[in-house]
């Protein structure tokens, strides 16, 4: 008797039945031939096979091995004990003990044993087959003789009584056979196509898991580099804190001891001066008048310096002066040093570096002149004469960019002149060239910080929003978050200061583009 654990080892992966004629691939994964035939056959068109259980790669249809020792196996110790023993079916003549059936007679609706199969009928009436206990569901309920045909119209089993003279009169009939042969055809047809199917779904599922683990991969990666980067914060601010209080210990103590040596030099001064003092009022008490006289001028009992004593006064009240607050510059400095830190550390986080913008001179209008690094634009009263394409802008002094971002983030400088009206931004590459509208930012394709008059303010669309604080730099920042849809414009004072964000969802390549009327406006930096 067959264990149920060795049925599971004889079930087909694709079919979840017990083999039926297996065969057996190179890398010892074994199927129905049927079932791998039909697996094959839908890798044909993508020209490369693998195997359904383990995904090893063929580069040609692998040739399918008959595995014989499976196949012994199914036959003599799955197939033929189940038939004798599972069914729990024990043969009908066999009353004084009881013996496993192997078949059953339709006709007789008997179960036979090899010894009363030997002796039974071979009259074609009687038919037989696999055991069973329900033989009466195997003959017409109305006529009880058995179901031999197929009523197509009706989808039911018959017996020949109700196709000649019963209710499926008339009516289109198939033997069992044929018409078992037939739904096995469409069976076979949804099996492969759930094959197909389950086969997509498990490479879909593995596409996933790959995902997962990527995505796990990175959320670990990125954690790590967070925590590297607050660890980095942690020591840099540490160490700035060290040094400013170091630096504000040894100003203490600096100043500490220069006080203590100004004090020691005024309380000896204190104490002869009041020597002095009780000496003079000794000489103004006594009577003796001679004593008196014979006693030093009195000029000469005031400091040798008295004349002067004012300015030693002052002398020492500006040691005290210098000496009344620390030097805070220096302090100042440090925390500069921080602040500095921390853009820098914010500008890591968020973009790469300075973005490369070349000038395209076949876009530049014929009243600007561009450098040949290509990376000024200066306004000029006479017309360059370039030629008129359709790439060039006609109305206004402007330049567009080489390049042209779709992704990431970037950001890129410019340091203008003092004179003239300038204006920065980003446009798509579709805005006009010739019209009224083709000024960047008088457009919905197009995004500018302007400067005109000493006043700063942002365009897009032709409405124009002020800048509110007074800007006092001559450089400036465009940075740029296309898959976030965010153009930023910032001031390089210091600190850097944000002056504005346009936020759209960008539909096309961006390029930056600069506009001039007399003066100039420079990229900076950027990388080749």
């Amino acid at each position: 008797m067959a264990s149920a654990d060795l049925r599971d080892e004889l079930l087909c992966s694709i079919c979840l039945s017990t083999y039926t004629d297996p065969v057996m691939l190179r890398c010892g994964h074994n199927f129905c031939r049927v079932c791998i035939d039909r697996v094959l056959d839908t890798q044909d068109e993508s020209g490369g096979y693998s195997c359904p259980e383990c995904r090893e790669r063929f580069q040609e249809r692998p040739v399918l091995m008959r595995c014989i020792a499976l196949r012994n196996i199914m036959e003599n110790v799955l197939i033929t004990p189940s038939t004798h023993t599972e069914t729990g079916i024990c043969c009908t003549y066999c009353v004084d003990s009881p013996v496993p059936a192997v078949r059953s007679c339709l006709h007789c609706e008997a179960s036979l044993c090899e010894k009363h199969l030997r002796a039974h009928s071979k009259s074609p009436e009687h038919v037989l087959s696999d055991p069973s206990t329900s033989l009466e569901k195997r003959k017409c309920s109305v006529h009880k003789k058995i179901l031999e045909y197929y009523c197509t119209e009706d989808a039911a089993c018959i017996c020949v009584s109700c196709s000649l003279a019963g209710e499926h009169r008339g009516h289109r009939v198939e033997m069992l056979d044929e018409a078992s042969e037939k739904k096995k055809t469409k069976l076979r047809n949804v099996l492969q196509k759930l094959t197909t199917k389950r086969l997509e779904t498990a490479e879909r599922a593995r596409s996933l898991e790959k995902r997962r683990r990527k995505a796990k991969e990175k959320a670990a990666g990125e954690a790590e580099r967070v925590t590297a980067l607050s660890r980095d914060i942690r020591r840099r601010v540490d160490d700035l804190e060290k040094k400013v209080l170091s630096e504000i210990s040894r100003q203490e103590k600096e100043e500490s001891l220069s006080l203590s040596a100004l004090i020691h030099q005024l309380e000896i001064k204190k104490d002869e001066l009041s020597r002095k003092m009780r000496h003079i009022e000794e000489l103004c008490n006594m009577t003796d008048p001679l004593t008196v006289l014979q006693e030093p001028d009195t000029g000469d009992l005031c400091d040798p310096e008295e004349e002067g004593g004012d300015e030693d006064t002052g002398g020492h009240d500006k040691q005290l002066h210098d000496g009344d607050d620390l030097d805070v510059a220096v302090i100042s400095h440090t925390l500069h040093t921080l602040c500095e830190v921390i853009t820098g550390i914010r500008s890591g986080i968020y973009v790469e570096g300075p973005a490369d913008i070349l000038l395209d001179v076949n876009t530049a209008g014929n009243n600007l002149l561009i450098s040949d690094d290509l990376k000024t634009a200066t306004w000029t009263h006479e017309e360059q004469k370039r030629p008129e394409t359709a790439e060039r802008f006609q109305k206004y002094h402007q330049v567009m960019s080489r390049r042209g971002f779709t992704s990431g983030r970037h950001y890129w400088d410019v340091e203008s002149s003092r004179s003239g009206e300038w204006m920065v931004g980003m446009c798509y590459p579709s805005i006009d060239r010739r019209g009224d509208q083709s000024l960047i930012g008088d457009n919905n394709k197009s995004w500018s910080l302007r400067r005109y008059n000493n006043q700063c303010s942002v365009m897009n669309g032709q409405e124009s929003d002020p800048v509110p604080d007074k800007i006092s730099s001559d450089r400036f920042r465009i940075c740029l978050d296309y898959g976030a849809g965010q153009l930023s414009f910032y001031e390089l004072c210091d600190p850097i200061r944000h002056l504005h964000t346009f936020t759209a969802i960008f539909s096309e390549p961006l390029h930056a583009v600069l506009y001039v009327y007399g003066g100039s406006i420079k990229i900076l930096g950027g990388k080749q």
